[in-house]
């Protein structure tokens, strides 16, 4: 800079000089975002009991809010249930909304924060319910949440954007895979080394180039989603190792893919599911 001023123009070329740029931002928005989906800020459908609060604004996209009325220091849990089938998380006590799938399908789903009150005991500090009528029955694992975490600003997002530039459908899902098994490696030593109950971190993992089973499930299937491939993280058992990978259907097709074992070259017989996200 000079410190010279800029020759003021006349407004026709200020407003279109301000035109061409807000056209550019659009343009270089939609080349980045793809096919991806975010989730939406909370909304006006709030439903609260107890220090729970769950914004279902955007129920039938497949996913829901979550958070505590106020800020809380203690361990709090996030159970949700529909018919037989439970699934639990953990929830922030720091009162900031996350975003949790409705992956079991249509119907109703109890949702029910437990607190944790001394050592391992929980108490029931709020509980609500919702019924779900979805749109796409595969439409929640199109978005981030807790398991498979990730923003519009997360590197792997770019980088999905970058390898599958102008590629749909399986074409993409090949780029990424093979993406995944000539660029990370397995973590051995934090595997000898995870604590129960942490959660995915697939950004660790894109940083690293390493991760254990979940990190790298997790990181394929953000970089399928912003595709738009609906890619579970899939949690169970590989023969008899507690495990993670990832499955999708693509017209009609199931997928299964093991990053784990394709960057080890090991061989599964038997997958078996005990959850997914």
């Amino acid at each position: 800079m000079t410190g010279q001023r800029e020759p003021r123009r006349p407004w026709t070329g200020r407003i279109g000089a301000a035109m061409l740029v807000c056209c550019a931002v659009l343009l270089v928005l939609v080349l980045c975002l793809g096919e991806a989906r975010w989730p939406a800020e909370p909304g006006s459908s709030l439903k609260k009991n107890g220090k729970l609060q769950v914004d279902v604004s955007h129920a039938e996209d497949g996913y829901f809010l979550a958070a505590l009325q106020k800020t809380n220091t203690r361990r709090m849990k996030l159970r949700v249930t529909k018919g037989k089938e439970t699934l639990t998380y953990e929830l922030n006590s720091s009162a900031e909304f996350e975003v949790f799938p409705l992956q079991l399908g249509d119907g109703k789903y109890d949702i029910t924060l437990y607190e944790n009150v001394s050592g391992k005991k929980y108490a029931t500090a709020g509980k609500v319910s919702l019924s779900v009528r979805l749109k796409d029955q595969e439409g929640c694992f199109y978005y981030p949440n807790q398991f498979v975490n990730y923003t519009p600003q997360t590197p792997a997002v770019a980088k999905s954007e970058e390898l599958c530039a102008g590629m749909a459908g399986l074409e993409a899902y090949v780029t990424v895979k093979d993406y995944m098994k000539r660029s990370y490696r397995y973590d051995y030593i934090k595997a000898m080394n995870i604590q129960p109950g942490v959660l995915p971190d697939l950004e660790g993992c894109y940083a690293t180039g390493k991760g254990i089973c979940q990190d790298l499930s997790a990181l394929t299937c953000c970089m399928l989603r912003v595709q738009g491939i609906p890619a579970r993280l899939m949690i169970g058992y590989a023969d008899n190792n507690y495990h993670a990978w990832v499955e999708f259907e693509l017209d009609g097709k199931r997928y299964r893919f093991d990053p784990t074992a394709a960057i080890n070259g090991s061989k599964v017989k038997k997958y078996t599911t005990e959850r997914f996200y």
